[in-house]
């Protein structure tokens, strides 16, 4: 079938556009702080405990001071990916140094109850095709992909020399001898040849800056370290007996937290869901992957054909076919199909955006009006509708979160977007009154709008001294958001300067390991010693991007959240955080081609 086929969001009622950007304007203006991203607290001195590892204990170690081909940093689906292309080439002294217990970045830390992947499971993990992994959900849950993570590091041999619960305090290059000097908070004065980095943004939590937060002397933890111990079950979704009696409360209404909160509601005398902005939630219609199906497509390259048709539909247009059939590549078809019936001579940028508009209207208003037919209580309902753009904040997708407050003892405490007014010693107060409370849970995320030496803990010191934090104190500067001129060696695996596609971040990270197995293949066979990108081709990859329409996700007219900065001017640094002009699909068919050639245009093997 054809996305022609499929003209459903041409057949919805008239809209009133104008009284939906007023009502969103104003939803928006609620939520303006003055303080954007600094109204978070960094998890760090007092509230370091907020980060212990409730789940795996140190192992104590003997420090490392040898010599490996490849360090990288970072044990999620970067490194993971990376290593094993490397190892494919015959590289098998990748050394993967991560602050967590085991391999899984964000799925080692995420073990909520309910966590699963918001984008198809056969397009989402990665290597399913080279472990012979069948996922056993259209949308796996977290033990699963953790599981998978681990599968990847024994199948490629990535536990011999990886450094688990380790940090990394400085990385210098040593221009002598063109290696990296390593050093960690475990002792560790290793040095390695070529560097990795996938610190990713989901892995530094954050917490709300609410008056009174260390007052609490009730039970509390973050949604990145859940305490079973305290709350009962487990990840695989048991029930959370010990709970029984308690009065609960969950600050944060994003992706997170739709996940848990049907589990918290089944399991807590009282729930008290304390919600600023409501997320958008859409139908998830997960389902068993039916084995004899799945043995019919799982021929030779059947991965990365199903990549390439998510992105070709979700992102990039052309593909008469949708395999993945979800809510990313549903948004894609109406807009498409909306645009498809403007004349030629009209798709200019003002008309295609205004189509964009109208589609997102239609498919809002038919997210709200699932909330009326899920939600019993009306007043519950109203103020779990979203009131913006779908693309302005993550798009959630789950079919038992609005059903949960139907639940006796489930109860929506919705703060008109002013949030938390303070946290007491023994409760929460939202405008005045106070709600007693045994245990209170942070859904408040990870930290995405801080700077990259924050997040990542470390800074880099390349050629002549310089600092990376320095280089980029104006903005993030690469060719394919992988190579930094002055850090040879070097390689950031990561979306943006890149394809930069947000809904499937995996498909960027496996498609920057290709690239950088084939260049370190390619060192080592010509006997070079170092890869760096030259000035000149770092100024090109740069002035290209600024040549495309900026991002199209979370814009200064949305309500604000991590995508916009938290609704701040994000200042002129932010004009660099985007993609390829053309496009995802445009980008990969361009890397692509670019590592095939073996010329690696813009780089200087030595």
């Amino acid at each position: 079938m054809t996305i022609m086929d499929q003209p459903q969001s041409l057949k919805t009622p008239s809209i009133d556009k104008e009284r939906l950007r007023k009502k969103y304007q104003e939803e928006r203006n609620k939520r303006l702080r003055a303080d954007g991203n600094d109204q978070y607290l960094q998890v760090a001195g007092h509230l370091a405990h907020y980060l212990d590892d409730p789940y795996t204990p140190v192992t104590p170690r003997a420090p490392k001071t040898d010599h490996v081909t490849f360090a990288f940093i970072g044990g999620g689906f970067a490194g993971l990916a990376t290593a094993a292309r490397l190892s494919e080439t015959g590289i098998k002294d990748v050394r993967i140094i991560e602050k967590g217990g085991d391999f899984g970045g964000t799925w080692y830390w995420n073990r909520y109850p309910g966590a699963q992947c918001d984008t198809a499971s056969l397009v989402y993990m990665p290597l399913l095709e080279e472990t012979g992994h069948m996922p056993s959900e259209k949308y796996a849950h977290a033990p699963e992909i953790l599981a998978h993570c681990q599968r990847i590091g024994k199948q490629f041999g990535l536990y011999d020399h990886a450094l688990f619960h380790t940090i990394v305090e400085s990385l210098e290059w040593d221009e002598a001898k063109s290696r990296w000097n390593i050093r960690t908070n475990r002792g560790d004065a290793f040095t390695a040849q070529f560097l990795g980095m996938g610190t990713g943004p989901l892995h530094v939590p954050k917490l709300p800056g609410i008056a009174g937060i260390e007052s609490f002397k009730g039970h509390s933890f973050h949604t990145s370290r859940w305490d079973y111990d305290y709350t009962g079950g487990d990840p695989q979704g048991a029930l959370m007996q010990k709970l029984a009696d308690k009065r609960v409360g969950i600050i944060g209404t994003g992706a997170t937290s739709v996940q848990c909160v049907p589990y918290l509601a089944r399991a807590c005398k009282e729930l008290y869901v304390f919600q600023r902005t409501p997320s958008s939630v859409d139908v998830r219609a997960n389902a068993p992957i039916d084995p004899t199906w799945f043995s019919e497509i799982a021929t030779p390259g059947w991965q990365q054909r199903w990549l390439e048709n998510f992105t070709a539909n979700q992102a990039g247009g052309g593909a008469e076919e949708d395999l993945v059939q979800d809510g990313w590549t549903d948004l894609s078809r109406r807009i498409r199909a909306k645009i498809m019936l403007l004349p030629r001579e009209q798709r200019t940028v003002q008309n295609m955006r205004a189509a964009f508009e109208d589609s997102d209207f239609e498919k809002m208003e038919e997210i709200r009006n699932r909330v009326d037919a899920l939600v019993k209580d009306r007043e519950t309902a109203g103020r779990l509708k979203a009131w913006y753009g779908q693309l302005c904040k993550r798009p959630c997708f789950h079919d038992a979160y609005l059903q949960a407050f139907n639940t006796s003892g489930t109860h929506l405490i919705d703060t008109d977007g002013k949030g938390v007014e303070r946290i007491a010693e023994n409760g929460v107060v939202v405008a005045g009154k106070e709600y007693p409370l045994d245990c209170l849970i942070y859904a408040s995320g990870f930290e995405v709008g801080t700077e990259y030496k924050r997040r990542s803990g470390f800074d880099l010191t390349g050629r002549g001294g310089i600092k990376l934090s320095d280089y980029w104190a104006e903005g993030m500067r690469t060719k394919h958001g992988i190579h930094v001129h002055g850090f040879p060696n070097a390689f950031f695996v990561q979306p943006t300067q890149g394809a930069n596609l947000i809904s499937n971040v995996p498909h960027n990270l496996t498609e920057t390991a290709r690239t950088i197995a084939m260049m370190v293949q390619h060192a080592q066979a010509g006997g070079f010693k170092e890869i760096e990108v030259t000035k000149e081709a770092e100024d090109r990859w740069i002035e290209l991007l600024l040549t495309g329409v900026g991002r199209m996700i979370g814009g200064p007219d949305c309500t604000p959240g991590y995508y916009n900065n938290e609704g701040r001017e994000p200042g002129p640094a932010a004009r660099l955080n985007v993609g390829h002009p053309s496009g995802a699909m445009a980008y990969f068919k361009y890397i692509d081609e670019w590592r095939q050639s073996g010329q690696f245009e813009g780089l200087q093997f030595r």
